[in-house]
């Protein structure tokens, strides 16, 4: 989400320029397909001409379209899912028997109430491709340029202060305001999922920001179970000072 620009404070976006944040307007449907191109351009760039790159934050699946080469879908067109999501309305149990006819892989891992894949398993079956792909790259090991990944590893009784200190300096930096502002612009359907800004949106501050906490609090749950699954990931202890973790990391680095 730091991509888009317009909400810093709900993005948490750094003050410093940095590549690849606040490149696209709220407005735009950005994918992980063209982040990936983005990514690797900036990338090779700054191999290029310093000999590395740091890659920080995001979120699993955008963290691996920037390091690797994922085998991505084909562009779709809109009325292709228009036409299966009128299909799978009209008669969900129909829907769901076509994706088992066609692609018993891809069936096997929805649940036939789960609209929103069915109907992309069966967008990508008429376009050649497959829900389940044939190897899952998105845990393997191979990346593009030799890769030290490091994870930070709080606990979680210092992640939950963290996640409610970070939550309150987000209400007393003026995110309220900051989402207000954007709201009456187009936000795209991808925009819109940022966490918390349906939350400002709808709801008084108050409850809004315990409800952020709430899901900050599961997200965070579950990157740390995804971070747990990347082969070779480097745990470093993220308790201490920062200056302290940037050491750690580039001691580890610096061992290879």
């Amino acid at each position: 989400m730091q991509a888009y620009r317009g909400l810093p404070i709900l993005t948490n976006q750094p003050e410093r320029p940095t590549r690849l944040v606040g490149i696209w307007p709220l407005s735009h449907g950005g994918s992980v397909g063209e982040y990936e191109r983005l990514a690797h351009e900036a990338i090779d760039g700054l191999v290029a001409r310093t000999g590395h790159a740091v890659v920080a934050g995001g979120t699993g699946l955008y963290l691996r379209a920037a390091l690797a080469t994922l085998e991505l879908p084909p562009a779709l067109s809109s009325e292709v899912r228009a036409r299966w999501e009128q299909a799978y309305d009209a008669e969900p149990a129909a829907a769901y028997a076509t994706l088992a006819e066609r692609d018993p892989r891809a069936a096997a891992l929805v649940h036939a109430n789960d609209r929103r894949r069915v109907v992309r398993a069966l967008e990508l079956n008429e376009a050649g491709a497959s829900l389940a792909p044939e190897a899952d790259r998105l845990w393997s090991s191979e990346t593009r340029w030799p890769t030290l990944v490091v994870g930070l590893d709080v606990p979680p009784d210092e992640l939950e202060r963290r996640i409610v200190a970070r939550t309150a300096e987000m209400f007393e930096r003026g995110v309220v305001d900051e989402v207000r502002a954007v709201l009456p612009g187009r936000v795209s359907r991808t925009a819109e999922k940022a966490l918390g800004l349906r939350e400002i949106a709808e709801l008084p501050a108050d409850e809004a920001q315990q409800r952020i906490v709430k899901r900050t609090r599961q997200y965070a749950a579950y990157q740390r179970k995804w971070m747990r699954r990347i082969p070779g990931l480097v745990p470093v202890d993220a308790t201490r000072p920062a200056a302290e973790v940037v050491d750690a990391i580039l001691e580890v680095a610096c061992a290879r």
